[in-house]
């Protein structure tokens, strides 16, 4: 008997799978209001002073200049004209290349600092020292970029320590190195604390399983350390390249505008004729530029490690 009820019984979970099935997309198909209503003050500020300026910065890189006046028109004469002049491919290479060697070269001096602090230092000498690398923001960049210039010139603090040794004069400003300086001065202070805060939150029972398993400071450092702030190290350089590839204090001030960068560029292309056009499609292609860097960086920072 009972194994008759069995058998012709039908599942007790049957009826109702359809109705989970329902409430399950109903689920799917709501939206976020609380979420929504959160984020809305961000989107808002991102369309106000984001995306309608970039979209009429695109616009205006179709007009023309006539008689001093921009006209609004829709011709490519102005993206014709800047990709087919040498300058601009210089200037754009040069920009990159000077960008990409500050991220790596900020980064390398930043992840010793931010080790140290993070592993070494007790709770109250690291607020400190956080403190302390705050304290320069509190300055504007451009005053602390004519302050180096004090440094930097021939006749400056540093050429007068090196004649004390017997060192002749050394050219520093005006010079590439001064551009980097600059951006050290800009980036380095940002990029050891986002590095800071990613290793401060690492979880330290992994290291303390890599050592029991017989690795070394440098091996744990490069398998585990390294990998696990990946995404606060990948960040940090991806603010240093953003900022020092649109700077325009360094270059001009510390490294003497030439050769020139995009930004640089922008400024002499709006003196020579009002070209605001021509400088809108430099300007595009920076942001075009930078969006890819960022999506490509972020992509590489969240990817799962096989």
């Amino acid at each position: 008997m009972i194994s008759d009820k069995l058998k012709t019984s039908p599942p007790v979970l049957s009826s109702s799978a359809p109705a989970q099935r329902q409430r399950t997309a109903r689920k799917a198909l709501r939206v976020p209001w609380f979420g929504l209503c959160l984020s809305m003050p961000i989107l808002i500020w991102q369309l106000i002073f984001f995306v309608f300026p970039l979209a009429f910065l695109v616009a205006i890189s179709f007009w023309m200049v006539r008689n001093f006046r921009m006209v609004p028109t829709f011709e490519w004469l102005n993206w014709s004209y800047m990709f087919s002049r040498g300058f601009f491919w210089d200037a754009y290479v040069h920009t990159l290349g000077m960008a990409a060697g500050a991220t790596v070269l900020v980064s390398l001096v930043a992840f010793p600092c931010a080790y140290t602090i993070a592993f070494k230092f007790r709770d109250s000498a690291r607020q400190l020292l956080v403190l302390l690398l705050i304290t320069p923001f509190f300055t504007s960049y451009l005053v602390r970029t004519y302050s180096w210039q004090v440094f930097l010139s021939d006749n400056g603090i540093l050429n007068a320590a090196l004649g004390l040794l017997g060192i002749g004069s050394v050219g520093m400003l005006n010079t590439t190195f001064g551009t980097y300086v600059g951006y050290f001065t800009l980036c380095l202070p940002l990029v050891v604390l986002l590095q800071l805060f990613s290793l401060m939150y690492i979880d330290r029972s992994l290291i303390e399983a890599a050592h029991n398993l017989g690795s070394g400071r440098w091996r744990t450092v490069w398998l585990v350390v390294i990998p696990s702030a990946r995404i606060g190290i990948v960040v940090a350089a991806l603010f240093c390249f953003i900022l020092t590839f649109g700077d325009f204090v360094s270059p001009l001030y510390l490294g003497g505008g030439q050769p020139p960068t995009l930004s640089t560029l922008i400024t002499d292309t709006t003196k020579s004729g009002q070209q605001w056009p021509r400088a809108a499609v430099i300007a595009t292609v920076m942001i075009i530029t930078l969006l890819i860097s960022a999506f490509a960086a972020v992509r590489f920072a969240y990817r799962r490690r096989a």
